[in-house]
């Protein structure tokens, strides 16, 4: 684990900085709104596409991580994320209102294709690295607690830069993305691995095999991290408009208000890879009471709109999202061979962005509903995803369970 101290690191970055390319736009999206002069529902949009657009290519970069290598495919991901924030970026500086949004809207869908081939990619490349599934679940809550620090960070530094210029958080993606680059060359040293000479047809014949044969958990995982990320990032967009209209709150200090709930998911996912280790029984309880806790909170939010009352208990939510996903992850990547890791763990990465693509539209459509009627469709949700991993996860501690269809 120590000899890979370096390559973690840079590895760390890609989430980060891909977190930060579309968790900045948060707090600011109400800001582009107006500046714009579009809906709410509108705004929303950059959010969506830009995950729409990755839950596409996803598939697609797995695979080729697959039969290419994973660096040869992050590292010109990482160059279409930066040019399309430069799209973004030039747009937003040179055009006013809907011509702005428009070409926005593309740089934001090729930041989209380039998150498609950077981040999912990361959890196989982890995976690939090690041999103890105890270095792999400790690599991979590194990478996830890095995705929740982006998180933490983000609605800070977007309310910063947005202060300074509203459109300035589309002109830190490129630079973001650059410094990332630069990290995986120089640093990551991919596992030796040849090129694969096996078709798209018999690659695709051998998927679905897998996913027959395997599919009552995999599927199960999958739909677990949809729903974190539309909870996730479905309150976010709530909060962010809730600060801003009704309490009047923006800036730093809105920033600050929406980091704390990211701030409890950053600490529980890191304390959570730490702990599963390679025991595949305490990922499945861990991931468990994560969303029964992430259930029985949405619940309690339901019966008052007090901020004070919402950001606590949703700070509780973000605990639990934390102690599920790095589970999840352990689960998906340590339950399929290294040749299909790529794919499979790119389907989930998709369904992770299905999820951040609901999020936003769907609430910005209930917002003017009634309150509890919002926060009881999330809990309902969270509540299959926790019936989900209850029943339809079975780990096994023999090592060799996967051939049987088992985690």
């Amino acid at each position: 684990m120590e000899n890979k101290k370096w390559d973690l690191v840079a590895l760390a970055s890609i989430p980060l900085i891909m977190t930060l390319g579309n968790s900045m736009l948060i707090p600011i999206l109400p800001q582009i709104s107006r500046e714009l002069h579009i809906s709410s529902f509108e705004v929303s949009m950059l959010i969506t596409v830009y995950a729409i657009v990755a839950i596409l290519f996803i598939p697609i970069a797995g695979y080729l991580s697959d039969r290419y290598g994973r660096k040869k495919i992050i590292i010109p991901s990482l160059i279409i994320a930066a040019v399309g924030g430069a799209v973004s970026a030039a747009a937003s500086w040179l055009l006013t209102d809907m011509s702005a949004y428009w070409i926005i809207l593309v740089g934001r869908l090729l930041q989209g294709i380039g998150a498609a081939g950077a981040f999912p990619i990361v959890i196989p490349l982890v995976g690939d690295m090690f041999e103890k599934e105890e270095d792999v679940s400790h690599g991979l809550g590194i990478i996830e607690t890095s995705n929740t620090f982006g998180k933490v960070i983000s609605p800070i530094l977007g309310a910063a830069l947005g202060m300074i210029l509203w459109y300035l958080p589309f002109i830190s993606i490129p630079v973001l993305c650059f410094i990332s680059l630069m990290l995986v060359i120089f640093l990551v040293q991919s596992p030796h691995k040849g090129e694969s000479n096996v078709s798209l047809k018999k690659f695709l014949m051998g998927t679905k095999d897998i996913l027959k044969e395997k599919g009552r958990w995999i599927y199960a995982i999958f739909a677990v991290g949809c729903i974190c990320m539309f909870i996730l990032f479905g309150v976010l967009f709530y909060l962010s408009e809730t600060l801003e209209s009704k309490y009047k709150l923006d800036g730093v200090i809105k920033g600050l208000v929406l980091a704390i709930p990211l701030a409890v998911l950053c600490l529980c996912s890191y304390i959570s890879g730490k702990v599963i280790g390679q025991n595949k029984k305490i990922m499945k309880w861990t991931g468990f009471a994560g969303m029964a806790l992430l259930t029985v909170c949405l619940v309690i939010i339901g019966f008052s709109s007090q901020i004070i009352f919402v950001i606590s208990l949703f700070s509780l939510c973000g605990a639990g999202i934390g102690l599920a996903l790095p589970c999840m992850d352990a689960l998906i990547t340590e339950g399929i061979e290294k040749e299909q890791r790529g794919t499979i763990t790119s389907l989930y990465s998709s369904m992770r962005f299905i999820g951040v693509s609901l999020g936003p539209p769907i609430i910005s459509l209930l917002h003017n509903i009634d309150h509890w009627i919002v926060f009881g469709i999330m809990a309902a949700v969270a509540a299959v995803g926790g019936l989900l991993t209850l029943f339809a996860v079975k780990p096994s501690e023999d090592k060799d369970a996967d051939i049987r269809g088992e985690i």
